[in-house]
């Protein structure tokens, strides 16, 4: 073979293994939707398997003002409003009300509708995982689905829960009764560190409850199990090296 096609064939074959590797190491969104029992459970075992070690803040002695300082993190309401805490049901602290009102569309168009009605926690230090319990979740205001949604940053909503009908809110970690609707959600995105977290849900008309315990951690870049690429995407990063090869090989004739 030729210098020149054999320096054609190994540059496709760079390529290929270029583009392989950019694909196996790409940054991974986790996100925790369950019971509380089940929904602690894994998020904890999501974290300490990723290297990291889960900080937990159950919410009593909250108080009331605009911002509540929790030690490592302050905790505001989206549309600057005072926060008043209350207990509900079995979840484990006390809880602030995000009833979904005001602005937005019906049905919705965005999911920033209703952000307003949510929360945000500002850390001291960046973080990238955190989760917390949301309670009457999945009960009313569908109209067709009622959705939960974490932000880090003021990035893209990362939707973390999603209901269209009742059932949707009970899982096996809940007992029946009062704390069937009584879940726990989080998100962990491994491409950084972020400073504020912000959590909302967008059920017009609903009433619902979130706080309890707020678990949180920082775990390294890339310490998830990376989403894999499905098999017709390797074949297309392949083909792209192939055609690289033969380009060159074509060009030197």
């Amino acid at each position: 073979m030729p210098i020149l096609n054999k320096l054609g064939a190994l540059a496709g074959a760079i390529t290929v293994a270029g583009l392989l590797t950019a694909g196996a190491a790409q940054a991974t969104v986790a996100t925790f939707y369950d019971g509380i029992t089940d929904g602690v459970s894994t998020f904890d075992s999501t974290i300490t398997g990723a290297g990291g070690t889960v900080e937990s803040d159950t919410w009593v002695g909250m108080g009331t003002g605009t911002s509540i300082d929790r030690g490592d993190y302050v905790l505001t309401m989206n549309d600057g409003s005072s926060i008043s805490s209350t207990t509900y049901g079995t979840m484990s602290g006390e809880v602030i009300g995000i009833n979904p009102s005001g602005g937005g569309s019906n049905p919705r168009t965005s999911p920033m509708d209703y952000f307003n009605s949510g929360f945000t926690l500002t850390f001291d230090s960046p973080v990238n995982a955190v989760g917390f319990e949301v309670g009457d979740w999945a009960t009313c205001c569908f109209d067709p689905l009622t959705e939960l949604f974490i932000s880090f940053d003021g990035g893209a909503p990362i939707l973390v829960g999603s209901a269209s009908q009742t059932s949707d809110g009970v899982f096996a970690s809940q007992s029946t009764g009062n704390p069937v609707h009584e879940i726990f959600v989080g998100a962990a995105d491994d491409s950084g560190t972020f400073t504020t977290v912000s959590f909302w849900g967008n059920g017009i008309g609903e009433y619902l409850v979130a706080g309890g315990q707020v678990r949180y951690a920082t775990i390294d870049e890339d310490s998830l199990p990376p989403v894999p690429l499905p098999a017709t995407g390797w074949l297309m990063i392949a083909g792209f090296g192939l055609m690289g090869a033969g380009k060159a090989r074509r060009t030197k004739r």
